[in-house]
Protein backbone atom coordinates (compact mmCIF):
# COMPACT_ATOMS: atom_id res chain seq x y z
CA UNK A 1 0.00 0.00 0.00
CA UNK A 2 1.34 3.43 -0.76
CA UNK A 3 0.12 5.45 2.24
CA UNK A 4 2.04 8.83 0.91
CA UNK A 5 -0.27 8.34 -2.48
CA UNK A 6 -3.71 7.89 -0.52
CA UNK A 7 -3.15 10.70 1.48
CA UNK A 8 -1.95 12.82 -1.95
CA UNK A 9 -5.30 12.35 -2.99
CA UNK A 10 -6.93 12.81 0.00
CA UNK A 11 -5.59 16.50 0.42
CA UNK A 12 -6.21 17.63 -3.18
CA UNK A 13 -10.13 16.46 -2.84
CA UNK A 14 -9.44 19.05 0.51
CA UNK A 15 -10.09 15.77 2.96
CA UNK A 16 -8.89 14.58 6.47
CA UNK A 17 -8.60 11.42 7.88
CA UNK A 18 -11.75 12.05 9.66
CA UNK A 19 -13.87 13.07 6.57
CA UNK A 20 -12.47 9.84 4.50
CA UNK A 21 -13.32 7.36 8.19
CA UNK A 22 -16.50 8.81 8.36
CA UNK A 23 -17.52 8.09 4.71
CA UNK A 24 -16.11 4.49 5.17
CA UNK A 25 -17.61 4.26 8.18
CA UNK A 26 -14.13 3.14 10.29
CA UNK A 27 -12.91 4.69 13.24
CA UNK A 28 -9.94 6.50 12.64
CA UNK A 29 -7.42 4.33 14.61
CA UNK A 30 -8.76 1.24 12.21
CA UNK A 31 -7.68 3.66 9.47
CA UNK A 32 -4.28 4.32 10.65
CA UNK A 33 -3.89 0.63 11.29
CA UNK A 34 -4.82 -0.24 7.93
CA UNK A 35 -2.07 2.33 6.77
CA UNK A 36 0.78 2.46 8.78
CA UNK A 37 0.66 -1.08 10.29
CA UNK A 38 1.71 -4.15 7.97
CA UNK A 39 0.19 -6.44 10.79
CA UNK A 40 -3.20 -3.96 11.49
CA UNK A 41 -5.15 -5.30 8.64
CA UNK A 42 -6.06 -4.50 4.78
CA UNK A 43 -9.00 -2.39 3.06
CA UNK A 44 -12.30 -4.36 2.66
CA UNK A 45 -13.39 -4.59 -1.09
CA UNK A 46 -16.42 -2.02 -0.02
CA UNK A 47 -13.82 0.49 1.71
CA UNK A 48 -11.53 0.25 -1.30
CA UNK A 49 -14.75 0.98 -3.64
CA UNK A 50 -15.78 3.81 -1.27
CA UNK A 51 -12.24 5.53 -1.90
CA UNK A 52 -12.10 4.83 -5.59
CA UNK A 53 -15.90 6.97 -6.03
CA UNK A 54 -14.82 9.15 -3.80
CA UNK A 55 -11.25 10.36 -5.63
CA UNK A 56 -12.10 9.24 -8.79
CA UNK A 57 -8.62 7.22 -8.91
CA UNK A 58 -7.90 5.92 -12.57
CA UNK A 59 -7.02 2.05 -12.44
CA UNK A 60 -2.88 3.31 -12.32
CA UNK A 61 -4.32 4.85 -9.38
CA UNK A 62 -6.04 2.06 -7.85
CA UNK A 63 -2.78 -0.63 -8.38
CA UNK A 64 -0.62 2.08 -7.39
CA UNK A 65 -2.00 2.91 -3.88
CA UNK A 66 -3.32 -0.04 -2.68
CA UNK A 67 -1.59 -3.24 -4.88
CA UNK A 68 1.96 -2.12 -4.60
CA UNK A 69 4.94 -3.25 -1.82
CA UNK A 70 5.80 0.19 -0.80
CA UNK A 71 8.82 -0.70 1.59
CA UNK A 72 9.37 2.81 2.39
CA UNK A 73 5.67 3.08 3.84
CA UNK A 74 5.39 -0.11 6.11
CA UNK A 75 3.01 -1.04 3.48
CA UNK A 76 0.50 -3.75 3.12
CA UNK A 77 -0.62 -5.42 -0.49
CA UNK A 78 0.48 -7.30 -3.05
CA UNK A 79 4.14 -7.86 -3.49
CA UNK A 80 5.99 -6.68 -6.54
CA UNK A 81 8.05 -9.40 -8.17
CA UNK A 82 11.47 -9.25 -8.29
CA UNK A 83 14.22 -10.75 -10.45
CA UNK A 84 17.52 -11.71 -8.61
CA UNK A 85 20.28 -11.03 -11.22
CA UNK A 86 23.51 -12.25 -11.51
Amino acid sequence: MNKNLLKSKMVLHGETAKCLCEALGITEQSFSQKINNPAGGQFTQREIKVIVERYSLTDSEIKDIFFTNNSNNNAVGTPTTQTNKE
